[in-house]
């Protein structure tokens, strides 16, 4: 399996194009409707056959762009069946699995920043999306967000993960690209080190964070597949 990790600097989102390189089928995950035109280049270049545009959740920093990922490769969209949006062929569902060529990547439900989110674990990584971050996580104040939901999501399912998993989170602001779960849970100062679920909860819910600025418009964009 190849992991190519790609960024959007205006939402400093990371997208992940995976592919199997013997049978060259792939799948891509967190689309950014402005990189577009780069990411289907580099499908192109590569000589994939993408068959799934796959979302952690409906974002509410950037638009997706898995409608014109469809349009152009007739690929697959995945959506949580939690996400609340009919534009996708599939309505994700807890522990389902999606085959690249011999790879198989399972949709894993971890609520709590918003009620859709889904991790997929492929052997060896993990990509959380926005709701295990590196040394941080999802704030819980919006879609439906739940502190209490997003402590069991990563206590409970993806701190079960072998410590040597590599976390592909789907932002980072810090400058770092992924970390492993073994060391979220020593150093993530939200979670880590058995922290419990009262403090944590505390502090989610004492968090005072602006408004995210594109949601007005990335929401509804996202819940039509970004074919805005």
């Amino acid at each position: 399996m190849q992991v190519k990790q790609l960024f959007d600097q205006d939402t400093w989102t990371y997208t992940y194009l995976l592919y199997d390189e013997k049978t060259r089928e792939a799948a891509i995950i967190d689309s950014v409707k402005e990189q577009f035109e780069r990411d289907s280049n580099y499908i192109k270049a590569l000589g994939l056959d993408l068959k799934y545009a796959l979302e952690t959740h409906v974002h509410a920093d950037h638009i997706t762009a898995t409608g014109q990922l469809r349009n152009e490769f007739a690929c697959k969209v995945g959506v949580s069946e939690f996400g609340g949006t009919n534009c996708a062929d599939i309505q994700i569902t807890d522990g389902q699995v999606f085959k690249i060529g011999d790879q198989e990547i399972k949709a894993v439900h971890t609520p709590g920043h918003t009620n859709g989110d889904v991790s997929y674990v492929i052997d060896g990584f993990v990509f959380t999306g926005d709701a295990l971050l590196i040394r941080a996580c999802g704030r819980t104040d919006f879609q439906q967000g739940d502190s209490s939901a997003l402590y069991e999501s990563i206590t409970q399912k993806l701190f079960t993960l072998p410590d040597e998993t590599v976390v592909y989170p789907g932002h980072d602001y810090d400058g770092f690209t992924s970390s492993t779960i073994g060391e979220e849970k020593m150093l993530n100062p939200r979670l880590g080190n058995n922290k419990p679920k009262e403090e944590f909860m505390h502090i989610m819910d004492t968090m005072d964070l602006p408004k995210p600025r594109r949601i007005d418009v990335a929401v509804p964009g996202n819940l039509v597949c970004g074919l805005v």
